[in-house]
């Protein structure tokens, strides 16, 4: 039997019951489908299918889909493709596939074209974009707190994927906008566990240097605070020095601060749908349990491990309680989380912004460093600074549309 292939695209006015017209006359004719895809950009329909027929029915068959076009009022093109150039096409499935995600308050022509052109560099091949967030709004009436998010699938392998990562990460600073790469593996579609820093991460503060105020130590510790978080010291002899200073402070002030909490944007609407869909998580915090239990309660939280301090008589001693929750105790529990959950490690996210943060967020199948420091951004890979923490849905892939309806 003389085979053909042959590819056919429409495009026009989008409205129900235009895919099913087409098919329906490719099933009479008994054709088989060997790929479809359909995109609708502003009411807009984009759609593709390539199908593979007798050359004795493929005359008809394109005489009959004309017919149908022309009454739906869309456009149809005919392209006969080569056996040979399908075979070799088919020979790509094997080849990895990856996830760019790119989000931000808006996102331009100019970022997108930089980043395409990095995808480009590396001999990949774009087969998929979709947008994640709802439609843009004008300008003139943009809400605040709006967000754009697109994600491209990409396949092919890399010819360097140390040098692809880097560039992204100095697109993104320089033109300020996000962006994730992750490999489109079956643990990328099953994350089940995430785990949050607290400190300047679900809250817009640290805690320590609101203690130290109240305490009149406020610049003592803010420097051996920022010390800390930039790597420049041990993060134990530093937690230990700070503690130190709070000898005396009142309980109380520690209920005051903890109602005035300033929680990092997004953190409620993230927490709904993690919670909605199942997702485990837990605060790995090298702050102080006190506060921990406060957004545990506040968020639903699954499970909570900070630093204790020790009060007597309704003061602080300064000195704290257990062993001290630092950057290689946080990697720690993540994993005993991961088996206490029963799941691979490939399944969890770690979300932080110091340099105390890196070991889980390296440990974990996606560590995303969250308004870093410069060098945990670096070594993290993935960098969300432009908009709040739900933005971590999207480096999931959820859709604002499954989101709003309910689905998730």
């Amino acid at each position: 039997m003389n085979t053909e292939l042959i590819l056919v695209n429409i495009s026009g006015y989008d409205r129900p019951g235009v895919t099913a017209a087409l098919t329906d006359i490719l099933a009479r004719y008994d054709a088989s489908i060997l790929d479809i895809g359909q995109a609708d950009i502003h009411h807009t329909l984009s759609l593709g299918i390539l199908f593979k027929t007798s050359g004795e029915l493929s005359g008809n068959i394109m005489k009959d889909l004309l017919f149908k076009a022309s009454e739906l009022n869309v456009q149809i093109r005919f392209t006969p493709v080569p056996v040979g150039e399908y075979e070799e096409w088919v020979t790509m499935q094997g080849k990895n596939r990856w996830i760019v995600t790119i989000l931000g308050r808006q996102l331009t022509a100019r970022q997108i074209a930089a980043v395409t052109s990095i995808i480009a560099e590396q001999q990949l091949n774009i087969d998929g974009i979709q947008r994640l967030t709802g439609r843009v709004p004008l300008e003139a009436s943009k809400p605040a707190g709006a967000k754009a998010c697109v994600e491209f699938s990409v396949r092919g392998n890399p010819r360097d994927i140390s040098r692809m990562q880097s560039e992204f990460m100095r697109l993104s600073a320089t033109e300020n906008f996000d962006i994730s790469l992750q490999e489109d593996t079956m643990y990328r579609r099953c994350r089940r566990l995430v785990c949050f820093d607290m400190d300047s991460t679900l809250i817009e503060t640290e805690v320590i240097d609101e203690l130290a105020i109240r305490a009149g130590v406020g610049d003592k510790v803010k420097a051996i605070t920022e010390r800390a978080m930039r790597g420049e010291i041990d993060f134990d002899e530093s937690f230990r020095e700070r503690v130190a200073l709070l000898k005396g402070l009142d309980e109380s002030v520690m209920r005051e601060i903890a109602e005035n909490l300033p929680i990092t944007e997004g953190v409620g609407r993230m927490m709904q749908v993690l919670k909605r869909a199942g997702f485990k998580t837990a605060i790995l915090s090298g702050g102080f349990t006190y506060f921990g239990n406060y957004l545990k309660q506040k968020f639903g939280f699954d499970y909570m491990y900070a630093n204790e301090l020790e009060i007597i008589d309704g003061k602080l001693t300064g000195r704290h309680l257990g062993p001290i929750v630092n950057g290689a105790r946080k990697a720690e529990l993540l994993r005993l989380l991961a088996q206490v959950e029963n799941i691979n490690i490939a399944q969890t996210i770690a979300v932080g912004d110091g340099a105390n943060d890196l070991p889980m967020l390296t440990t974990a199948g996606l560590g995303i460093a969250y308004h870093a420091k410069p060098k945990v951004k670096a070594t993290a890979g993935q960098s969300l600074s432009t908009i709040g923490l739900d933005g971590v849905l999207y480096f999931i892939g959820f859709k604002d549309s499954f989101i709003s309806d309910g689905t998730v």
